[in-house]
């Protein structure tokens, strides 16, 4: 089997030397991206990502995902094409509606209802790619006005990629047509606080959400990926199960849901890599990112 690509969200962001060297074990071990986030309490998205760039010449690199409540949408844009430029075209893009009420609260940024969120999350991957791609955007939306002649700044690559976790109906049908990544997140979360539960986990609900996607084999659809919380690739049972039994516990998934989705990896490198494949076959996923890189390094050389 060829042609599974990995990425890893993960790294010594506060400190630039230890990040260097993160960054350049990451690119040998054939990683194609490291990933940020961005949370409130945490670094900001971009900027530790420019000194991991300068240290490696391939890998690509992102925040996984701007929360998009956070941001104005013009000057994001500056700053994707700012960074684009600045790596040499190796930006990917990664993109959320936001969730975490405690967050928001805490920087005194209003968070949405979630029907107003997505509304305005629409708006803004159309005013986005317009900026990126052309440096100039005009609407007068629900949530999102822009008057932009000109950006000022253009990113180094034709087409700076979208990555979009979703999960609601909404926001799927948005990544089908605005992402060249989606992102199976697996992950709720409650209407009131935000607060993230394994609430998509099943396959009932992965296949659901495909099907929002489109067909697997529609060659024009964004590439399919998978946000992985849990990795324990052992050929040795009582290793696994001393990551899975916890999960099942925590979660209150079955043994069988969490064998059988694909935001746990667990079992010997042979049903790994089984599992990766089966995947493929039944939602299309051909993309992981991980936490865990030399956990997964061996399996990254067998795929890639």
């Amino acid at each position: 089997m060829t042609g599974i690509t990995f990425g890893v969200q993960n790294g010594p962001f506060h400190d630039a030397v230890a990040l260097r060297d993160h960054a350049r074990k990451v690119e040998d071990l054939g990683y194609r991206e490291l990933f940020s986030f961005d949370h409130i309490g945490e670094v900001d998205p971009f900027l530790p990502l420019l000194t991991a760039a300068e240290a490696t010449s391939t890998l690509r690199f992102g925040p996984l995902v701007v929360n998009n409540e956070f941001h104005n949408v013009v000057l994001l844009a500056r700053t994707a094409a700012t960074f684009d430029r600045l790596t040499d075209g190796r930006l990917t893009l990664g993109l959320g509606s936001g969730y975490m009420q405690s967050e928001h609260d805490a920087a005194d940024i209003q968070l949405r209802p979630p029907g107003r969120r997505v509304t305005r999350f629409l708006e803004t991957m159309t005013v986005l790619r317009s900026l990126l791609d052309t440096g100039s955007s005009h609407m007068k939306g629900r949530e999102v006005t822009v008057n932009v002649e000109d950006l000022g700044v253009r990113p180094s690559q034709t087409r700076v990629p979208f990555l979009i976790g979703a999960h609601g109906q909404r926001m799927v049908s948005a990544a089908a047509e605005h992402a060249d990544i989606f992102q199976f997140t697996g992950l709720t979360h409650d209407p009131e606080s935000g607060a993230p539960s394994a609430g998509g986990f099943s396959e009932a609900d992965l296949a659901r959400r495909s099907q929002w996607l489109g067909p697997i084999e529609h060659t024009d659809g964004p590439e399919r990926s998978a946000l992985v919380q849990a990795t324990a690739v052992h050929s040795i049972s009582s290793e696994v199960d001393a990551v899975l039994d916890p999960m099942s516990e925590r979660t209150g998934l079955s043994r069988a849901v969490l064998d059988n989705t694909p935001f746990v990896l667990a079992g010997s490198p042979t049903q790994v890599q089984e599992k990766i494949e089966r995947l493929r076959e039944q939602l299309g996923i051909t993309h992981y990112v991980v936490r865990d890189a030399e956990m997964m390094a061996p399996l990254v050389a067998a795929l890639a």
